[in-house]
């Protein structure tokens, strides 16, 4: 696992912008596309304005939702709302290629169910991407996959619902889909993720995050969250 330590978190939005570009590039190179998926947060929306200026080959890119809240369309609480305003408003990507979790269904899990279809539709089966972009909550979660939830026991599903966190239930990314990515990317700023970054960079699986491969991973971090890792590369 890499560690990378910036300045500030829009230095780290800026790398992180940078580094997807060049993985779309390198991925439609290869394979001919770009599938990756998103979470929330505020760097993250700032790292998606930041990615609308780089150069990217945007019709072949297809972006997917990592996890998102149960709620309905333009709530401000969506992840969907941001991903929307701050990328698809400003960078020449198809509107039919961003993926976005169907939420507001009455049923939640054929919901999930519907989730993953698309996912084997268009990454194949099983579904592999070519990068996911994670974040690390002060308690250690990571997309929702959330402490002590039933959702970090799924084996045999890329998509599932949880239970109620912070207000409401949630539909996320599982283990196994996010363990098939091709490159992982972390990105965590801020002094409340001193101690869950530790924790993550120490491959502590009493965490939730401390579960997600650590190959093919990158952490990018502003000094604030890594008050207590300047180590550049970590094993």
């Amino acid at each position: 696992m890499e560690l990378d330590v910036l300045r500030d978190a829009e230095m780290v939005a800026a790398r992180a912008a940078t580094i997807i570009a060049e993985n779309a590039r390198a991925a439609c190179l290869a394979r001919g596309r770009f599938l990756m998926a998103v979470s929330g947060g505020h760097t993250p929306w700032v790292m998606l304005r930041m990615l609308a200026s780089e150069e990217v080959p945007w019709g072949d890119v297809h972006v997917f939702q990592v996890d998102e809240r149960i709620a309905q369309t333009g709530d401000p609480d969506r992840n969907l709302t941001h991903l929307r305003e701050n990328l698809l408003q400003n960078a020449p990507l198809d509107p039919e290629h961003i993926h976005a979790m169907p939420v507001e269904s009455a049923d939640p899990l054929a919901a999930a169910a519907a989730y993953a279809m698309t996912l084997r539709r268009i990454a194949g089966s099983p579904s592999v991407l070519d990068l996911v972009h994670l974040g690390l909550g002060p308690d250690g979660h990571t997309a929702s996959l959330i402490p002590d939830d039933p959702v970090l026991q799924v084996a045999d599903s890329d998509i599932a619902i949880t239970g109620v966190y912070q207000g409401r239930k949630r539909m996320t990314l599982t283990y196994p889909v996010i363990n098939r990515a091709r490159q992982i990317l972390w990105v965590v700023t801020g002094t409340e993720k001193i101690k869950p970054l530790c924790r993550l960079l120490s491959a502590d699986s009493s965490i939730p995050a401390g579960r997600i491969r650590r190959d093919k991973a990158l952490v990018l971090a502003d000094e604030a969250a890594a008050a207590r890792n300047k180590k550049k590369v970590l094993t």
